[in-house]
């Protein structure tokens, strides 16, 4: 395949982030403010987002209920079949945990590369997230380096597409062409406040047929 989609997870292919569920439903009261130490420069992203992710429930039937309360597309498992048919490959990047990436993804029937950080759960740690030392798109501060993702697809890829919604993707998303852009949430406020062209979207889902007129599927 000549074309390749850089595309981010949570808030991206799901509507809810893991760690606002988290946050919202297990981070008991009178813990640190791990969100201000993280503005404070305190804190790595990773580092905030480890701390977050301690609270994580390691309890079977309420560990499932969050992960499906993400509410992933729909529609995932067809559009990343239609894209592979019309020539594009996909691949996730994200700066949360191939843990429970891999879940979801699993149990919405679809198998994609993903470049996160790894993570395993413990009776009283939740879920223990990793540095991935030995991943080529290692970056210390935020653990997968989405940016050299998006480099090394650019130098092996007809057309690279990038879709993200958070201050993470960012410059990422700065590395493609415009109307290979797209983005919502935070990024796409920035893009306008930038007033730099990109695709709005709504569901994830819609990104694979924006991307099929650019390249539409060849007859047999």
């Amino acid at each position: 395949m000549s074309n390749i989609l850089v595309t981010d997870f949570d808030g991206t292919i799901t509507e809810k982030d893991v760690y606002s569920l988290v946050i919202d439903r297990h981070l008991p009261t009178g813990a640190p403010d791990i969100w201000g130490a993280y503005l404070a420069g305190k804190l790595t992203h990773f580092e905030a987002m480890a701390r977050y992710l301690e609270f994580f429930p390691t309890e079977p039937a309420i560990m499932d209920r969050l992960l499906a309360d993400t509410l992933p597309d729909t529609n995932l498992a067809s559009a990343v079949r239609h894209l592979r048919d019309g020539g594009w490959e996909v691949v996730i990047v994200s700066a949360g945990s191939s843990w429970y990436i891999q879940r979801i993804l699993a149990s919405a029937g679809v198998s994609v590369p993903v470049y996160s950080n790894p993570g395993r759960i413990e009776p009283g740690r939740g879920l223990v997230l990793e540095l991935n030392h030995g991943s080529p798109f290692f970056h210390a501060r935020i653990g997968i380096d989405k940016s050299a993702v998006v480099r090394d697809a650019l130098g092996r890829y007809d057309r690279v597409a990038y879709a993200g919604d958070g201050p993470p993707d960012l410059d990422p998303a700065l590395l493609v062409d415009g109307n290979l852009r797209f983005a919502r949430g935070w990024l796409g406020a920035e893009l306008d406040r930038r007033n730099l062209p990109y695709h709005r979207y709504r569901r994830w889902s819609s990104i694979a047929a924006t991307l099929l007129q650019l390249n539409p599927p060849q007859p047999d």
